[in-house]
């Protein structure tokens, strides 16, 4: 049996343009240009910017956030689900406060193999007792409490995540 060619896939979310930065990293463009599939996890703040990750990005999977006004939720889901490869993914905004959120996710998404998140700004690379992956790439454009902004990359072959990459901008 032939092994499929590895997906490349950028994890972001949390971009706030142009509130918390006036453009994307350059490191993050090439990355998403690079990329089979793009995953965003919410708070675009504005519209330009889902028209150019859409428009710069082979695949986006994206979903919208608390701070996403009517226009950019007319133009996703609240929650995103997908197969890719045979592993089911969901993105989705918020997950609520980092103390027990392993076990509440893993109650909550029983169906998923990797939940990606945004909201909180700071990285988060988890696996639950129940197999679940738990990840939030951070924000590339507003690192809060952060020494660094960060998004992540990863490929997906024959069902399986490759490593996460953290990259520190």
């Amino acid at each position: 049996m032939t092994s499929s060619r590895a997906l490349r896939v950028v994890l972001t979310s949390d971009t706030h343009l142009p509130k918390r930065a006036k453009v994307l990293p350059d490191e993050l463009l090439v990355a998403i240009d690079d990329a089979d599939v793009v995953i965003h996890a919410g708070d675009w703040v504005d519209l330009a910017t889902f028209e150019l990750l859409d428009a710069r990005s082979e695949r986006l999977i994206a979903c919208w956030g608390n701070n996403d006004g009517p226009e950019l939720r007319a133009q996703m889901p609240e929650r995103a689900d997908v197969t890719i490869d045979g592993l089911r993914i969901t993105v989705t905004h918020e997950t609520g406060v980092s103390t027990g959120r392993d076990h509440r996710m893993s109650l909550a998404y029983p169906d998923t193999d990797i939940l990606v998140f945004g909201h909180s700004h700071i990285p988060w690379d988890t696996t639950t007792d129940t197999g679940l992956r738990l990840l939030n790439p951070g924000s590339p454009t507003d690192r809060r409490r952060q020494p660094h902004c960060t998004y992540m990359t990863t490929t997906i072959a024959d069902g399986v995540l490759g490593d996460v990459r953290l990259h520190e901008l």
